[in-house]
């Protein structure tokens, strides 16, 4: 016991990736209790797809979220989304800052871990910040929504927005409307923009969120993390909103049918929910191959880093773009706004895009074998589930057992990151006295 409480004292990715697995089996024990759920009996295998979903802030589901469950199940659910979208150890700070306990070292190690943070300082007032901000926006977020909610279902209105502004904030995708997410009120323009914009709030990270307030929304003082990540995020939202919208607008199955303001308001929901978030307000089933296509890239890069979105993350995808324009402009150095960004940090997003296309690429053909469903659907929903975006092209709930531990586990490494994995297993630091000679060998 000393040697494995040393071991994960030394390695703070590992006590990360345990404590997400950790809230996923609590989460799935408590959601296969009759008292968590409606008269059908869930199998075990979906209280656990439903928990990885919650915790991973993904949205994919096996059974209707709004017909399945309870309303403690559906408690059980949001309590998880909150917790997997802010992270275990926020909430472990929580609890010992109001029990007056002190924050040591290993504790500020893993935050940092948690938040992807540069640096240890400020660790604690991060956490306050991110408490206080999250359930502030989440708040405003519940109580805008219950002008619309409260009319129509009364009472349960009133939860109905706690838990829509929870969802979309922690870029989660589970709802409790019907069975067609918001498909049957994608009019309702006012529901879709608070929904909107929790999501990108929620999506773009704490760090960058705190910077923008603290230079007073003046963008020459943002750090270059801020910059690249809301340059990205602005250039994805825009771009992906004109495509689709010109590539669906004569679509019925999707936006043809729909009003020229609500067709405009759609595609941009639609390019926004692609940022991890999972709400759907038009049938992804029906999207044409090339937005559909163009929904998978989206999903693939996700959201930014220090936030509750999933995918490589916008500063990995931006990363590579950067090193590739220095290369054809033939830079020496990788350099963006006026700043030179280290090699380290380059290998880093080659190695995280290298293996998570190569995850994406091996659960994809294991899927296929085994369910031998259409490519594209399957391409949607591996991409969906390591996105932890939970947009649906309604394969999953037929899938076999299976194929549902594969999506599980591209949950999994989608909401913890397939780098931070590598780091926890191999726990090492190999660097050597002495340095091997060059040699050259052709590329491209």
């Amino acid at each position: 016991m000393k040697h494995l409480k040393k071991y994960l004292e030394d390695n703070p990715p590992l006590v990360l990736i345990l404590s997400f697995l950790f809230l996923i089996i609590i989460g799935s024990l408590l959601l296969s209790l009759p008292i968590s759920q409606n008269t059908t009996r869930v199998p075990y295998i979906d209280c656990f797809f439903t928990a990885t979903s919650a915790v991973c802030v993904t949205g994919l589901v096996t059974v209707a979220t709004y017909s399945a469950w309870s309303v403690l199940g559906k408690i059980i659910i949001i309590i998880l989304i909150q917790m997997g979208g802010l992270g275990f150890m926020t909430f472990a700070t929580l609890i010992a800052l109001v029990m007056g306990r002190r924050i040591t070292l290993k504790d500020r190690l893993i935050i940092k871990e948690q938040t992807n943070s540069i640096d240890m300082q400020g660790m604690v007032k991060l956490i306050k910040y991110i408490l206080i901000s999250t359930f502030s926006i989440e708040t405003i977020g519940a109580f805008l929504l219950m002008t619309k909610f409260v009319p129509v279902y009364g009472f349960k209105g009133v939860f109905y927005s706690f838990f829509h502004s929870i969802s979309a904030f922690c870029n989660a995708g589970f709802d409790i409307l019907g069975p067609n997410s918001l498909i049957d009120i994608n009019t309702n323009i006012f529901v879709l923009l608070i929904i909107g914009l929790l999501i990108v709030i929620g999506g773009i990270g704490f760090n960058v969120i705190l910077d923008v307030l603290h230079n007073n929304f003046k963008f020459k003082k943002y750090s270059l993390h801020s910059k690249i990540v809301l340059t990205t995020t602005i250039l994805m939202l825009s771009i992906t909103s004109i495509l689709i919208f010109a590539m669906e607008f004569s679509n019925p199955g999707t936006i043809g049918n729909l009003g020229f303001i609500d067709k405009i308001t759609n595609s941009i929901f639609q390019a926004i929910t692609l940022r991890t978030a999972g709400f759907a307000s038009i049938n992804q089933s029906k999207l044409l191959d090339s937005s559909s296509v163009l929904s998978i890239l989206n999903m693939f890069i996700g959201g930014s880093p220090a936030g509750t979105a999933g995918g490589i993350k916008t500063t990995t995808f931006a990363l590579l773009i950067i090193v590739a324009l220095s290369e054809i402009k033939g830079q020496e150095d990788v350099e963006v706004f006026n700043r030179r960004i280290r090699f380290s940090q380059v290998k880093k997003a080659l190695a995280i895009i290298t293996l998570s296309m190569a995850w994406v690429i091996f659960v994809t053909f294991a899927i296929l074998v085994i369910d031998k469903a259409k490519y594209l659907d399957v391409v949607f929903e591996v991409v969906s589930a390591f996105g932890t975006v939970g947009l649906t092209r309604s394969l999953t709930p037929g899938i076999n057992s299976i194929s549902k531990i594969l999506i599980i586990s591209t949950m999994y490494i989608g909401r913890v990151g397939s780098l931070t994995i590598l780091y926890a297993l191999s726990n090492t630091k190999n660097k050597k006295a002495y340095k091997e000679a060059h040699e050259n060998i052709i590329i491209g």
